[in-house]
């Protein structure tokens, strides 16, 4: 008899996804969306356990010796990551592991379920013949139903299911997402005391208003979903309600306040400060989030927060709530500093808002931003992407991330650079934006490795800039001002800039 019903594997792939950021700078996320579900399973009676590769740092071997152990009828890998970009470079550890797995312990039956699982269903089933099944959206009610199955017969019974008929891969109908109402019921939390809780570091940054504690540290969601249609971006994949490609359907669910916050008091329990809501728009809807601080601010927590907002969406009302909430930090999706370039990819009237203006409110109240850029959108060329280097070295925020312009499966840009033939990464790695293997796209005007090349130094000016170096020492000491330096001198090595090179 198998000793597990299901286990929920998160892999390992941080050294390739990485490189020499992964040893102290790169984040230790909890797998929550692997959490979630092992809580639907275990509400509906189920064993399920969760194995965190990463976080217990096993390789593929010794994570073998524990799947063996564990002798689950379902090894169901959730591939997820740090944002829901992440998926497409996070599956670059899952099919190594699982591969294994198949060798090892074949008896048991590998599914696949996450973003870039529900953006490419057959593609992945056909590049990787020992996935038994996938996931064709968030995987809830599919993985529910295949438990309560012998996984061999009437299959084609569960949506949202992808699995082999012989030599055919077959496709059934969509799996409804879970809706709205029926959050509490059939996603009900996280089971912690599953998890390695003791493993997660938050960034660097994250942490300098805690005195640079980076652990203990938790990640969580308090909606799902996306509204908004920007083309860079994926997050709405797993809402899909057909199976052909699509961009996923813009659906914004969450839970209410009351049944959230206790979430929010079984970190108080654990004595976790650093906290991330992983919303992809915690800042969003007023009877939600603003209700949510509150409940916080009564209780007399103090957290350290940091969460998502578009510049469009924060208020100054809100802000006062949100400081005293323990909100230390706002992420901004500023994405270019050239209007018209902004306005190719984002949908809504953010071209229309004064970003200074925002960042400056914003940082009035006490709470520090967290700028967002992305170099290479289709419409960019060096002068655009000076531009939204100069912005950034102009607003000098605490925290500033650059990023290449990708194509995530899944996202409406991904289908544009599928319809234009542009060059797409030949590994999952090319997904990340820090590895060897990074692949960007190019602009109307500029190659991928132009682009590439700016992205690496602009992050390098910037956080090199005395001008940021002084802002980190005022606001958090010479601690921050130390990190930061010693992370500029791990050298990120990229592939297509050294065959450029060689050219």
């Amino acid at each position: 008899m198998n000793s597990l019903d299901i286990l929920f594997v998160h892999p390992n792939a941080s050294q390739k996804i990485y490189q020499d950021l992964s040893k102290d700078f790169s984040t230790i996320e909890p797998p929550i969306w692997a959490g979630m579900l092992m809580a639907h399973c275990l509400m509906k009676g189920f064993r399920a356990e969760i194995l965190d590769c990463e976080a217990l740092h096993l390789n593929d071997d010794t994570a073998l010796v524990q799947i063996k152990k564990s002798n689950p009828r379902v090894t169901c890998f959730v591939v997820y990551g740090q944002q829901p970009s992440a998926s497409s470079q996070n599956m670059e550890g899952a099919v190594s592991l699982a591969e294994k797995v198949k060798d090892v312990c074949g008896d048991t039956t590998i599914v696949f379920v996450g973003g870039h699982v529900s953006a490419l269903s057959k593609e992945v089933m056909e590049n990787h013949p020992f996935i038994d099944m996938v996931c064709q959206n968030e995987g809830v009610y599919t993985i529910s139903n295949l438990l309560q199955s012998n996984l061999k017969d009437k299959l084609s019974q569960i949506k949202g299911l992808g699995y082999r008929d012989g030599t055919s891969i077959v496709l059934n109908p969509p799996s409804p997402i879970v809706a709205k109402e029926d959050l509490p019921r059939e996603l009900p939390g996280i089971p912690w005391d599953h998890l390695p809780m003791d493993r997660y570091r938050t960034a660097l940054w994250h942490a300098l208003p805690n005195n640079s504690q980076r652990q203990p540290y938790t990640a969580l969601y308090t909606s799902l979903g996306c509204p908004m249609r920007c083309s860079f971006c994926m997050i709405n994949i797993i809402n899909r309600q057909e199976n052909e490609y699509s961009d996923g359907s813009a659906v914004f669910r969450y839970w209410e306040p009351d049944f959230i916050i206790k979430e929010f008091d079984k970190f108080a329990e654990l004595g976790i400060k650093n906290i991330k809501i992983a919303d992809e728009l915690f800042v969003l809807n007023a009877n939600h989030f603003m209700k949510l601080c509150d409940l916080i601010i009564e209780r007399g927590y103090q957290f350290n927060i940091w969460c998502y907002s578009r510049i469009d969406t924060v208020k100054e009302k809100y802000l006062e709530t949100l400081k005293k909430a323990g909100v230390n930090y706002l992420a901004l999706g500023i994405e270019s500093g050239n209007t018209k370039v902004r306005k190719d990819v984002t949908k809504g009237r953010f071209e229309e808002v004064d970003i200074r203006d925002i960042v400056r409110k914003i940082r009035e109240h006490g709470i520090n931003v967290a700028a967002n850029y992305i170099f290479g959108l289709p419409e960019d060329d060096y002068e655009s992407m000076q531009q939204t280097l100069d912005l950034a070295l102009e607003m000098n925020t605490e925290m500033a991330n650059f990023y290449s312009a990708m194509a995530y499966p899944g996202s409406p840009l991904y289908g544009q650079a599928k319809k234009e033939g542009w060059k797409l990464p030949s590994t999952y790695a090319g997904y990340s934006q820090h590895s060897y293997y990074t692949q960007p796209l190019p602009t109307k005007y500029l190659t991928a490795e132009q682009v590439l090349a700016f992205r690496d130094e602009a992050w390098m000016k910037y956080h090199t800039n005395p001008n940021f170096l002084n802002l980190l020492k005022e606001k958090f000491g010479q601690t921050a001002v130390d990190e930061t330096l010693k992370s500029t001198k791990i050298k990120l090595r990229r592939k297509i800039l050294e065959e450029q090179t060689v050219t």
